[in-house]
């Protein structure tokens, strides 16, 4: 079993714990602006899903191939260049992908290496990529917040509904209605015990979805850069404990840290989903422009 600790003070009371949920309130339009600046970065060099097919916008004028039906060539605009164009119109059939991370504890966690909390990473994240799929038309929602639609607000939606919801003491998302055969993506830390997680799993293989797994981490989390005496905390129980020599456990923790992210990864190739590695001292806009390339390429197939 991995557990997560961290060498920092312990965290009390219900006093603390709602002034972190108004901090992170509070914060919230800041990691809006902060994810569109990232979409809009990626957007610059990502074409998303426009190609010919089915649909009422324009995309663009091509040559005629000889062989295929008359009627498809635009004789008005053909007439201006003396060439056989075809006017072809952007494929438009819009598909679900519903979006969730974790706002547990242990996603608070951030070190003097991190850019930004597990936590801020992680909405950021599902911002920008909630405004990335907005702008193709594609149908976003947020597990536990606002059923999929094809609005281009979708990032402003859902960042409302994460100011009005309180942070989760699940580490696991909830399904309840989710509809079959769409994309989900899962924003966490994933440190829970792999059989927490099952249950999890086996929702989405019953639900024929296709899951995009985001594993978002410290770099004291990969690294265990502590010597000498050190508390440690575990920011999910509260258990906290004293070490001596806490060079000592790094070997340990390292190795049980990589045995469980191969276990991960094992289960994400069992379910057929993807897995983007994530961590916090580097800018997000490479881990959106992975996820989003992959995202895009499952959307493609299933259309």
């Amino acid at each position: 079993m991995f557990e997560r600790f961290r060498a920092e003070p312990q965290e009390a009371g219900p006093g603390v714990a709602m002034l972190a949920a108004r901090e992170a309130a509070a914060n919230l339009p800041d990691l809006l602006v902060e994810a569109k600046r990232v979409a809009a970065t990626v957007a610059a060099g990502w074409h998303g899903r426009r190609r010919a097919g089915t649909g009422e916008t324009f995309w663009q004028f091509r040559p005629f191939d000889f062989g295929e039906p008359a009627r498809r060539i635009d004789w008005r605009r053909s007439a201006r260049d003396d060439t056989l164009l075809v006017r072809e119109r952007e494929w438009e059939a819009a598909h679900t992908v519903l979006l969730w991370v974790d706002r547990t504890a242990s996603m608070r966690a951030r070190s003097q290496l991190a850019l930004a909390s597990k936590e801020e990473r992680g909405v950021v994240l599902l911002l920008a990529l909630a405004e990335l799929l907005g702008r193709g038309g594609e149908r976003i929602g947020l597990i536990g917040g606002p059923p999929a639609s094809a609005r281009r607000d979708a990032a402003d939606r859902i960042a409302q509904a994460l100011v009005d919801t309180a942070r989760d003491a699940r580490s696991q998302p909830v399904f309840g209605s989710t509809r079959r055969h769409c994309d989900v993506v899962l924003i966490g830390d994933f440190l829970d015990p792999m059989p927490d997680w099952a249950e999890t799993f086996a929702t989405l293989a019953s639900l024929g979805a296709r899951a995009h797994l985001v594993q978002v981490l410290d770099p004291v989390e990969e690294r265990f850069p502590f010597g000498g005496r050190n508390r440690f905390v575990d920011p999910e129980s509260g258990i906290a404990f004293l070490v001596g020599k806490a060079e000592a456990w790094r070997t340990g923790y390292v190795e049980m840290l990589a045995a469980h992210k191969s276990a991960l990864a094992q289960e994400a190739k069992r379910l057929g989903s993807t897995l983007t590695v994530h961590h916090t001292d580097r800018p997000a806009a490479p881990a959106l422009l992975s996820l989003s390339g992959l995202l895009s390429g499952h959307l493609d197939r299933v259309a």
